[in-house]
């Protein structure tokens, strides 16, 4: 079984569940008109699947380190069509019920940190930035949902979204099942480490602690951005609802299209200089866009150009997992990937709580700028330190070495 099939399966995989996780987004307006939301409590409708998916990244990423990637996703996948149902025969009864299977939606969020290490087994390390930057792009699912979830809404009902994807998914599952294959057998029971035994680094290492802040920048941004900008366009400059979410798929796709092209460039250039030439751009776009949010024309071209900057982050985040912790590249994935989820949630409730205490959105831009000034410096910093960190003791204990050899990609 080739590495670039199951490549593909992966990144489908990742995409019908993203298309499903993203959903109440580009459909938070029309959830707001049904159950007539205030503004915080559709950013909170908007949010709540982000909170399961980023807890539930941590477990799941440790599970595929045990028991394989093909087993973990399709288990994944067979669950996420029971919040779409309810989803669909329950989104115009009350916010609890939405909130409730919004919530239990987050598992498809999750999907991203069980790919990862699926994914990255099947390649060399000289590879593993550019596939993992492919399979970063099935965060494009996002784009999907933008474009279709609107109009599919607006011609047969709030409920046709929810059944759309719950076929989707459905689809999928037994797809991946059927024919994604690990690149080793997982490990026989008795040879599995402790579930969580892959989480023991965060108490020695700066190093994975930073990882999670960059990702909590350059993904949650997306996934903030992304969530809230429908929002952002009806209420400050009037347009539908189906021009807003198109507008924010628009988003989506740059950051999508540029994932890849930051895993490419770590590659060659290395992560670092990917990573600083992204936090350097999202502060400076950041602070345009809370001086120029309520003019059209500055907003779509620093939203636009924030969307790349955040992408490339995101592609070159994880080069620096399997470079930093090869043996661990799972349960690392899963709180890094955790991170950025949490990311991704608590943007949008400050923007609702700044817009309503203030009548616009300058502080929440403003405090996305100075995140990524702080990214920056952290950046720095263990770049100074790596040579006393704890990545140089993992290197003389031998699994960054041994991976060298073997690669990670032969299990």
């Amino acid at each position: 079984m080739s590495s670039g099939r199951q490549l593909a399966l992966a990144t489908a995989a990742f995409c019908v569940c993203f298309y499903a996780w993203s959903l109440l987004g580009p459909l938070g307006p029309d959830i707001q008109d049904e159950l007539g939301l205030s503004e915080l409590e559709l950013s909170l409708v908007v949010s709540t699947p982000v909170v399961l998916g980023s807890l539930m990244r941590i477990p799941l990423g440790a599970l595929t380190d045990r028991h394989g990637g093909r087993a973990v996703f399709t288990a994944l996948l067979a669950f996420t069509p029971l919040p779409l149902a309810g989803l669909a025969l329950l989104a115009d009864a009350s916010l609890a019920l939405v909130l409730a299977l919004g919530f239990l939606l987050g598992f498809a969020g999750a999907s991203f940190a069980v790919g990862v290490p699926f994914v990255n087994r099947w390649f060399p390390p000289e590879r593993q930035g550019a596939a993992l930057g492919v399979y970063g792009m099935g965060m494009g699912g996002t784009v999907l949902g933008g474009l279709t979830a609107p109009a599919i809404a607006d011609a047969w009902g709030l409920s046709a979204p929810f059944w759309v994807a719950l076929g989707l998914v459905a689809a999928t599952a037994v797809a991946f099942w059927l024919l994604a294959r690990d690149a080793a057998p997982p490990p026989p029971k008795d040879e599995r480490p402790a579930m969580f035994a892959s989480l023991s680094v965060f108490r020695t290492s700066g190093r994975a602690w930073a990882l999670t802040f960059f990702y909590f920048l350059a993904f949650g941004g997306f996934v903030a951005m992304f969530l809230y900008l429908p929002t952002l366009l009806t209420g400050v400059h009037d347009l539908g609802k189906s021009d807003a979410g198109a507008r924010a798929a628009g988003f989506a796709l740059l950051a999508v299209l540029a994932r890849p092209v930051g895993g490419w460039l770590s590659d060659r250039i290395g992560a670092a200089a990917v990573l600083s030439a992204s936090f350097t751009a999202t502060a400076a776009l950041a602070l345009a866009l809370a001086f120029g949010y309520e003019a059209m024309v500055p907003l779509t071209i620093a939203c636009l150009t924030l969307a790349a900057a955040l992408g490339l982050g995101t592609g070159a985040v994880f080069k620096l997992v399997p470079e930093w912790f090869p043996d661990r590249v799972g349960g690392v994935t899963g709180v890094v990937g955790a991170a950025g989820g949490l990311g991704g949630f608590f943007p949008p409730l400050v923007m609702g709580l700044v817009n309503e205490a203030t009548g616009g959105y300058f502080l929440g831009f403003a405090l996305m700028a100075a995140v990524a000034l702080a990214c920056l410096l952290t950046l720095r910093r263990p770049a100074r330190t790596s040579r006393a960190g704890p990545a140089t003791r993992t290197s003389r204990a031998g699994p960054a070495t041994r991976t060298s050899r073997a690669g990670p990609y032969r299990g």
